[in-house]
């Protein structure tokens, strides 16, 4: 693979910027895995693009440039495929059935859904406003989406399988009934974490979206007992500071998701893109980090699917 386009996944096959690519590709494994089509899967994708396109009766469009349609839809990909070469390797584990492969989709597919905007809401800016407390949002959302795509009995699970992709709450504290909850908790935070990680562009969104996205948020600072904290001073320092953020992401990883991201290797059929794709961008921006000029160079141009 010489040349990916922004705007295909990490094998340069799927438009993650097309909700029907992504879609095709995540129905295929469901069959290929289940031998049955789902009609649940289908209609979360239809919705989801009303959602983020602002037709979902209540909400406003998708206003966040990073965690936007094609973010989503990367992770959705990434979540099918672990689940997939988590089957292919799991010899005599237990079994994820297609009601759980289906939760843990949608469960993908509306992670984000807290970042956007009711319709009533005419306080805020954007929905980064919510960046520190989307994830609980999005949990209420699937609370009553659920029984709407025939799969309400997972209703009460999904906030918390939404948990293991933020920050909130720590994963320990996270009580689950079965632990086949826990594994699609764990398998859906190693693909959040893999999938923006691994974007063709994802220096250029952490700087130009991302960044702007954490002023909105107000997370840029901290108070702490000693005062305030500057976390990000600007723009630049984020994406310097990413070779950090990759680093804790890798304890995140291997610890409280339990090396879940590594089911991708037995999808690929021996290799893991996503990690291949994210130490590139991380040796890209350490190796240009190390020089002294005052900006890091970037040229990519990430794709837009905020309308």
């Amino acid at each position: 693979m010489n040349f990916r386009r922004s705007d295909f996944d990490v094998t340069n096959r799927i438009n993650t910027t097309d909700p029907v690519c992504v879609k095709l590709e995540v129905v295929r494994i469901h069959r290929a895995l289940y031998q049955v089509d789902s009609p649940a899967l289908k209609r979360a994708f239809d919705d989801l693009v009303r959602l983020y396109y602002g037709s979902y009766p209540g909400y406003t469009r998708c206003d966040t440039q990073y965690h936007d349609l094609q973010h989503v839809l990367d992770v959705t990909l990434a979540m099918a495929r672990l689940i997939d070469g988590y089957e292919r390797t799991r010899g005599d584990g237990p079994h994820i059935d297609r009601e759980l492969y289906q939760l843990g989709v949608i469960c993908a597919l509306f992670h984000d859904c807290g970042y956007i905007r009711k319709a009533s809401d005419t306080t805020h800016r954007s929905g980064a406003a919510y960046t520190t407390t989307h994830v609980s949002r999005g949990g209420k959302f699937l609370k009553t989406y659920l029984p709407e795509v025939g799969l309400g009995r997972y209703a009460e699970v999904a906030p918390l399988i939404l948990h293991y992709t933020g920050y909130e709450r720590p994963v320990e504290t996270i009580k689950m009934s079965d632990p086949m909850f826990n594994l699609v908790g764990t398998l859906l935070g190693s693909a959040d974490i893999i999938a923006q990680m691994s974007d063709r562009c994802y220096l250029e969104k952490c700087r130009d979206r991302l960044y702007p996205e954490f002023v909105e948020g107000g997370i840029t600072h901290k108070q702490t007992v000693k005062g305030e904290v500057v976390v990000f001073a600007s723009a630049e320092d984020l994406l310097r500071k990413t070779p950090s953020f990759y680093h804790n992401a890798t304890k995140r990883l291997d610890g409280d998701l339990g090396g879940a991201y590594q089911y991708a290797t037995a999808h690929f059929g021996g290799q893991n893109h996503y990690m291949d794709a994210v130490k590139q961008n991380i040796r890209f921006v350490e190796r240009a980090a190390a020089n002294d000029a005052r900006q890091i160079e970037l040229r990519r141009v990430p794709p837009t699917t905020c309308h």
